[in-house]
């Protein structure tokens, strides 16, 4: 008898043998080893509001920040005769927060939606981050925002960091339409050859995505702050 077959006479058997109000349950499909959305769901919440056993998400970020913090004015102390510093800056969900959006959409990504609320400009300060950049105001290094923005979100996001606390950076650098089709990894690889092309040391770069850090030059330390939100390759 072929093992299937056998194995289908023994639960006809097993149902029999325990009564005709038993209930038997089938092994779980394989897939079904993928938490359902909404759980997931409940645990983004979870961790952003710092509640349940999945961690903090301020928490992480401050940590991320401190050390980037540490490392600026260990640099900034070290700093050669002449030597330009630079800190470059990724935008959403390093600078700004865009999660009273997310959640509000249930973390569906809606590109109309989604424009509109940067638009408003009303996206809060991530508070690690404006710790970081007024430390770089103080120690002399120079701040150079790189956001996937395109450049026709401009006047929102200059209005946006003024909101949330940040003035006097060095640049605003936005995805110009030629660079719209590029990869994160190429287009911001290729704006920081430009900062340093302009003489400037880039001695730290902070991002929620790892495409906001690899590809060269790189910085002398890149920071990854925790993204589970979304992710940009």
């Amino acid at each position: 008898m072929c093992l299937r077959l056998r194995g289908a006479v023994f639960a006809v058997f097993l149902v029999a043998s325990l009564g005709a109000s038993a209930q038997v349950i089938a092994p779980t499909a394989p897939s079904e080893r993928i938490p359902n959305l909404d759980k997931l769901k409940d645990e983004l919440k979870a961790y952003h509001d710092c509640t349940g056993s999945y961690g903090c998400y301020t928490r992480d970020l401050d940590l991320q920040a401190d050390r980037a913090i540490m490392f600026l004015k260990q640099r900034a102390a070290h700093k050669r005769p002449g030597e330009k510093l630079a800190l470059v800056l990724d935008i959403d969900e390093t600078t700004l927060s865009n999660y009273p959006e997310m959640v509000a959409a249930g973390f569906a990504y809606d590109v109309a939606r989604f424009e509109a609320w940067e638009k408003e400009a009303k996206a809060p300060a991530i508070g690690g981050t404006l710790r970081l950049y007024k430390a770089a105001r103080r120690l002399g290094v120079s701040v150079f925002f790189l956001t996937g923005r395109p450049e026709s979100d401009r006047a929102a996001t200059v209005a946006d960091l003024h909101a949330a606390g940040f003035d006097g950076w060095q640049e605003l650098i936005l995805r110009s339409a030629s660079e719209a089709n590029s990869t994160a990894v190429i287009y911001k690889s290729g704006e920081r050859a430009r900062i340093a092309g302009k003489g400037y040391r880039i001695v730290l770069n902070v991002g929620d995505q790892w495409s906001d850090l690899r590809g060269k030059p790189m910085a002398e330390l890149s920071v990854k702050y925790p993204d589970p939100f979304y992710f940009i390759p």
